[in-house]
């Protein structure tokens, strides 16, 4: 395998959170690498991307979409009591009330639009905790597509309500037995399926992961979360801006949708990892799904299979425009045990009557612990609540 030559024109350099470079890399990280058989597909892609982002009426069709149907703008909610005991101002966005559920509904409505746009029937995609999952089978319905998703035999065992619902919707679930059988699995799978059909599937990425074009193009469909949270912000704080920006790191497509609206601010992002998963703080330069960027790897470099009770972020790597922002030291990336995710559920639970997924439990025990410590008291910090914690309760049940 190796890095695809660029087949489209160069372009300027764009700022940070812009535009990748005519190598679709952030700073060293990205890149196209892909299989001969990939090449033309991702170009495809890039190109229909650019076309159809730079029409108003796609982008017109895009946000009536998430208006009617996934139900945006989402609020941001004060965290009264929760803020009341750890002494600083907690402001939650609120993507667990889309619908379906995650902030996933976002790029997949705008991914399963470009697939139309381009002439495609059916969807593919990968899910862990099978929000992606859930998110690309109602999309598929609601456009009338196919739509296929591949999934870890593991993570089907723990996410058996998710695997109802997108069978429920029409889709079909395909298990995947090799290696970890959790998320990093199924995106191989799914990677190697899409080479013998591309003229009729789009492969939706679930993440901010994979070849040019995907990590910009998640990130651009999941700007609307930190567009929207800026402007919800600066309307109902003194400050105008929050003094640090907080969300969870899988892949990081949440987390990069919520830094991009608060990229040319004073805010600090802090991007909050499983401990078992943690490829920002503790990846190594590698090559995986098609990019380059930080991954969990053993001395011979070989991937080193990954672990969290959120099956979400039980994916060995990161995005490579968070390895981009840890090395500008733009983002901090911190872990999280998943003691300390179960235990920051439970307590949002009591304190303000929201059970949120673990992978957004994991952003929330940060700053469980930061408070009167590295975040002084009083100082405001925005989070994103990246989906809500039905799929998650039968874990918690057995967990607590």
């Amino acid at each position: 395998m190796r890095e695809a030559t660029p087949l489209r024109e160069p372009v300027p350099a764009a700022g940070l959170m812009g535009e990748p470079g005519a190598r679709g890399r952030f700073g060293e990280y990205g890149g196209r690498y892909a299989p001969e058989s990939l090449v033309e597909a991702c170009r495809e892609v890039d190109e229909a991307f650019r076309q159809a982002w730079a029409d108003p009426g796609f982008r017109g069709e895009l946000a009536e979409l998430l208006a009617l149907h996934a139900g945006r703008p989402t609020p941001l909610t004060p965290a009264r009591r929760l803020s009341g005991e750890l002494g600083v101002r907690l402001l939650l966005k609120r993507e667990d009330l889309t619908h379906t559920g995650s902030h996933k509904i976002n790029n997949v409505l705008g991914q399963a639009l470009l697939a139309r746009r381009m002439g495609r029937r059916r969807l593919i995609a990968e899910t862990g905790a099978g929000q992606h999952g859930v998110a690309t089978a109602t999309a598929a319905a609601l456009l009338g597509l196919e739509a296929t998703v591949f999934m870890g035999e593991r993570d089907i065992e723990r996410q058996g309500l998710n695997v109802f619902r997108m069978r429920m919707l029409g889709a079909e679930v395909v298990p995947v037995t090799t290696g970890s059988r959790t998320l990093k699995d199924a995106t191989s799978e799914a990677m190697r399926h899409w080479v013998g059909v591309t003229g009729d599937t789009h492969y939706c990425v679930g993440s901010v992961i994979g070849p040019d074009p995907y990590p910009w193009m998640v990130r651009e469909f999941q700007r609307v979360i930190g567009e929207e949270a800026r402007a919800q912000f600066a309307a109902g704080q003194p400050t105008g801006v929050p003094d640090h920006v907080v969300a969870c790191v899988g892949g990081g497509s949440n987390a990069a949708g919520t830094f991009a609206g608060f990229a040319g601010t004073t805010a600090r992002f802090v991007g909050v990892e499983a401990e078992g998963g943690a490829g920002a703080a503790r990846g190594r330069l590698g090559v995986l799904h098609g990019c380059r960027s930080l991954f969990l790897q053993d001395d011979d470099g070989q991937i080193v299979e990954a672990h969290s009770v959120a099956a979400g972020l039980d994916y060995p790597g990161v995005g490579p425009e968070h390895a981009h922002l840890r090395e500008l030291g733009r983002a901090r990336y911190v872990t999280v045990t998943d003691e300390e995710a179960v235990a920051a559920a439970l307590r949002l639970a009591r304190t303000e009557g929201i059970v949120p997924a673990l992978e957004s439990a994991h952003a929330l025990a940060w700053v469980i612990r930061a408070a009167g410590g590295e975040l002084a008291a009083g100082s405001t910090v925005l989070m994103t609540l990246s989906g809500r914690g039905d799929k998650d309760v039968s874990a918690l049940k057995e967990l607590l």
